[in-house]
């Protein structure tokens, strides 16, 4: 199933699938229904009373049913009780599973999804999805229920016992049935057309929510505090206008579908009064058609406000069962690697990220021998960090091969070929967590204090970790924010030397550091380098000229390659490259 599928799918389609998801809990489903059913008949009973009510007590002043009248509305209420409790608890309680299977089903689908697919989402969309988009189906999936099949055979039950009393008058009732269905279905349509503008708009609210949250310094700094507040009104007022839109809706349509029934219990009532038909009719009898009549006003309430409600579970499950229906990661390969040797050959590669656009890396080949260094520098924008992100699988390449100690990349297990790459980006990710945890991340087994104290020595990091509060155990609060650039990095090192892949990718491994810390760092990474192959993103070309290897990128294709000397001796990109860096000319590489 495609992520459009969804999209394609009948609002009927969309809640059946969605009920799918209760299918495992149909036992409580069942005693719920069974409860509905016998809470509706209550209903009915309480109309259909009023005639022995009338004609037996007041009318005949029967002793029996004088006396058995009250216990009987004692009797109806305490079942109407009962049956009600076990239906808003057993349909809750099947909601609130489904909702957790669902919200387990979508993390596990984000934690699978392609980068591709976040390189078009931002998080504020996703966590609406998550957390709002959810809750919506919840009440399609408990109140809408509820009200859905409780009203209708309330409705149906109460026709049925009107039909019973007296054909002709419930006849104008049901000739009201058509009008009210046919206004129920254009407004349906509407409501699902409006919840869908109000899921957008929440994530438009949730998304410049959080990147004025994640980037409040900046915000600061920059004096962008009411450049954000506009930004942030003009959203949270489309929220508000959709909102009010809904609620328009809801209030125009309730009252017209009560008028229309009321006409119909009007000319009913009208008509009751006509000697011929009092002739046909006893007080009882009239009392409880009547009665029957004003009780169906609140069932068709209730139905068409929970109208509203569902047609936003329903929207609400499709932008669900949309995510849901993205295609995860491709892994088609079955074959793995206990230890790679770190044999790492670019064959020809081609890459673009979307089909209808150039490439942005071009003929991109070269080989890495197991434990050399390979170094690739040039400007912003020329395809460094998106050769490297390949090598993981990352993105699929749209031509060339790229082979790992001589096997294709994609014959290999995804989660095989990763284990054997350790990276450290230079956009440090580190979660709201222990330092410990934070070192620690991603592995299977149990990992000692020892071994994490022994990565972080390695990455000059135990210095400061001993003076924080609580050493290892410190909260570096969210991504790290506790914490200095400088150390953010060091942990993040400390996290790749205790990962002991054969593989190393550093993306500009030191940028956040000090020249102090950055000496501590590169000898540091120099003893993890060893019998690794490492594949290093530098901007600063100090810390690379002992790699094996240096291929300069420009443009998204491979303009030069050599050692160090090499490079300089050459006099072209990578010279004028190590100009600017080192004597501040102004340099033209474009030739």
């Amino acid at each position: 199933m495609t992520s459009n599928s969804s999209e394609k799918m009948s609002a009927g389609q969309i809640y059946r699938r969605l009920l799918t998801y209760a299918k495992p809990y149909w036992p409580a489903f069942v005693i719920s229904i069974i409860a509905i059913i016998i809470f509706s008949a209550t209903e009915i009973s309480l109309a259909a009373i009023m005639e022995p009510l009338v004609d037996g007590s007041f009318v005949d002043r029967d002793p029996d049913t004088i006396r058995l009248i009250p216990l009987a509305f004692i009797g109806i209420f305490i079942i109407r009780g009962i049956a009600n409790f076990i239906t808003t608890y057993g349909l809750g309680w099947i909601a609130r599973n489904v909702i957790k299977t669902l919200r387990g089903q979508m993390f596990e689908r984000l934690i699978t999804l392609p980068a591709s697919f976040y390189d078009q989402s931002t998080p504020g969309q996703l966590m609406s999805k998550l957390l709002y988009d959810v809750e919506q189906v919840a009440n399609a999936v408990t109140d809408a229920i509820i009200v859905v099949i409780r009203d209708t055979i309330t409705i149906v039950g109460l026709l049925a016992w009107m039909i019973y009393l007296n054909g002709t008058l419930a006849l104008i009732i049901l000739l009201t049935v058509p009008i009210i269905a046919l206004l129920i279905y254009k407004i349906s349509s509407r409501f699902r057309r409006i919840s869908k503008m109000i899921q957008e708009s929440m994530g438009d609210v949730s998304h410049i929510s959080s990147e004025v949250i994640e980037g409040h310094r900046e915000v600061k700094t920059f004096g962008a505090q009411q450049y954000e507040i506009n930004r942030f009104d003009k959203v949270n007022q489309q929220n508000r206008r959709q909102r009010m839109k809904m609620l328009a809706t809801d209030a125009i349509s309730q009252p017209i579908i009560q008028f229309i029934t009321v006409l119909g219990l009007s000319l009913v009532i009208y008509l009751a009064t006509v000697p011929e038909m009092l002739e046909q009719i006893t007080p009882g009898s009239f009392i409880s058609f009547v009665t029957a009549m004003f009780m169906i006003l609140t069932p068709l309430k209730r139905l068409t406000k929970i109208n509203g409600k569902l047609q936003q579970g329903i929207a609400a499950a499709q932008s669900i069962f949309a995510l849901l229906d993205e295609q995860p990661e491709p892994d088609m390969g079955s074959k793995t690697i206990d230890r790679a040797r770190g044999d790492i050959q670019y064959n020809n590669i081609n890459f673009s990220y979307h089909a209808s656009t150039s490439n942005v890396l071009e003929d991109i080949s070269f080989h890495a021998k197991p434990g050399q260094t390979i170094a690739f520098v040039g400007h912003s924008g020329s395809g460094k960090t998106t050769l490297v992100s390949l090598l993981a699988r990352f993105y699929t390449i749209t031509g060339g091969q790229i082979l790992l100690d001589g096997i294709d990349i994609n014959d290999l297990k995804l989660t095989n070929l990763r284990q054997q790459i350790s990276l450290v980006n230079q956009q440090i990710v580190l979660f709201n967590d222990t330092v410990a945890n934070n070192i620690s991340y991603g592995h299977s087994q149990q990992v000692s204090n020892e071994q994490i104290i022994a990565a972080a020595k390695a990455a000059h990091a135990w210095d400061f970790i001993e003076r924080l509060p609580d050493g290892l155990a410190t909260q570096v609060g969210q991504n790290g924010v506790l914490l200095s650039g400088g150390q953010r990095q060091r942990l993040a090192i400390a996290r790749a030397i205790l990962r002991d892949a054969p593989i190393l990718i550093l993306d500009e491994a030191t940028a956040s550091l000090d020249s102090k810390a950055e000496r501590h760092i590169q000898a540091a990474l120099e003893t993890l380098m060893e019998h690794r192959t490492t594949l290093v993103i530098a901007h600063r070309l100090s810390t690379i000229e002992n790699a094996d290897q240096i291929i300069v990128m420009h443009d998204g294709r491979i303009v030069e390659a050599g050692t160090h000397n090499e490079l300089l001796a050459m006099g072209q990109h990578y010279a004028q490259l190590h100009s600017q860096q080192f004597q501040e000319k102004p340099i033209d590489i474009s030739s």
